[in-house]
């Protein structure tokens, strides 16, 4: 299974990378997108199972990945791990299809949580 990781921050893609093997996903293909733009072409091009994506990123915004992604027919499986966290943005995820919303600090156990369901 590969997961793609899109943060504009290298460190965190680091802790998220880290915490995806804590919480027991590290076996997993992981691939990192360092913007929105490289995240949208690495999601087309790579064809991941999941996508973690930063909300505000350089060039195309976390919420701007999925609805380019939704407009051109992927479904795949999206969600957003953020230090902002509004309702307005919560619905707006939810609306765009995105299946999660995972506030910065987060723990392992989240991930766990949260992705077992989705990736089995």
């Amino acid at each position: 299974m590969k997961i793609l990781i899109a943060d504009d921050s290298r460190v965190m893609r680091q802790i998220v990378v880290r915490t995806l093997r804590q919480a027991g996903f590290g076996d997993h293909d992981l691939i990192e997108a360092s913007n929105g733009r490289e995240a949208f072409d690495m999601a087309k091009s790579e064809n991941p199972d999941l996508v973690l994506s930063d909300w505000n990123m350089p060039e195309m915004t976390g919420i701007e990945v999925l609805r380019q992604l939704r407009a051109s027919g992927s479904d795949v499986k999206f969600g957003f791990v953020t230090s902002e966290s509004t309702p307005e943005m919560k619905d707006q995820a939810q609306a765009a299809g995105a299946l999660f919303f995972i506030v910065k600090p987060f723990s392992a156990e989240r991930f766990d949580e949260v992705f077992a369901p989705i990736l089995g």
